[in-house]
């Protein structure tokens, strides 16, 4: 062996070796944060914390002053969540397909530029923005915060994710699928929804979780919009409860602090869950 190939393999391990100690580093963080919220939050984790609501200061008060667990839940934030996730899914969901499945078939017209550029500057706007002109669009018109005015936050903050897996999902097809379906006499749109869309379901659904998994953990859209409730609601046009609103909450309030842990670790199971779901999806898709 000689020493040019000697000092290639040496660089070759170097480089190797210091990959995977930055890597390692990076992962340090998020395991701290995963170890903390665990070590925290497990113990909090029971039938009740899901199945009731929260409880007021002076209940967890008098529990603190007795040396009691803190009672009541979080299923009025779970079941405030899951109502305006799924709102903002049935409207989420289409329209974003729809109009990415426009841009990929359409992508040199203008006004299919122009929407391509709208959705990236909407994917870089921040929440706190959206929560505002949502208020201004919905709230002030309402006379009122509702679970409705929520899921309008949610859903356009979903939009230009599963506009964008749509699209580049589409585009990765083999042409001779649509060339295939035009050959046997249907129109672009009849292959559009029965060959084209079916055959990129696996990436359009995995970019759907994780529109979901990136909004699931918004607060500041939901503060100027469903404002909250410390009860169990289910009609959609009051204010309604939602997880990130609660862990703020208990932030705010000495009494109730120490429910932060478990609300954090069952939002964060929640959207490690979808990652992880997501990953299997694109891998199973990708073979």
């Amino acid at each position: 062996m000689n020493v040019k190939t000697k000092n290639r393999l040496f660089k070759d391990k170097v480089m190797l070796w210091g990959i995977c100690l930055f890597a390692g580093l990076t992962a340090v963080p998020l395991l701290a944060i995963l170890g903390e919220v665990l070590l925290r939050g497990y113990d909090q984790l029971s039938w009740s914390f899901f199945t009731e609501p929260t409880p007021t200061a002076y209940k967890a008060m008098k529990a603190i002053a007795a040396g009691e667990p803190i009672p009541g839940g979080i299923a009025n934030g779970i079941i405030g969540t899951l109502i305006m996730l799924g709102m903002a899914i049935v409207v989420a969901v289409p329209v974003g397909i729809l109009c990415g499945a426009y841009l990929a078939e359409n992508s040199k017209r203008r006004f299919a530029q122009v929407v391509s550029y709208l959705t990236d500057l909407l994917q870089g706007t921040p929440s706190v923005i959206i929560g505002i002109i949502t208020y201004i669009w919905v709230v002030v018109p309402m006379k009122g915060y509702s679970a409705i005015a929520g899921s309008v936050a949610l859903c356009i903050m979903m939009l230009p994710l599963i506009i964008r897996s749509t699209e580049e999902t589409l585009k990765i097809l083999p042409a001779s699928l649509k060339e295939a379906g035009l050959a046997l006499g249907a129109n672009s749109a009849r292959v559009m929804l029965k060959v084209q869309l079916p055959a990129a379901f696996g990436g359009i659904f995995t970019g759907v979780l994780l529109a979901i998994s990136r909004v699931i953990g918004e607060t500041a859209p939901l503060m100027f919009t469903a404002l909250g409730c410390s009860l169990i609601r289910w009609s959609i046009d009051k204010p309604i409860s939602a997880v990130p609103l609660l862990i703020w909450e208990f932030f705010n309030d000495p009494n109730l602090q120490d429910l932060i842990w478990g609300a954090s670790l069952f939002l964060l199971l929640f959207v490690l869950t979808l990652n992880v779901l997501s990953k299997y999806l694109a891998k199973k898709w990708n073979q």
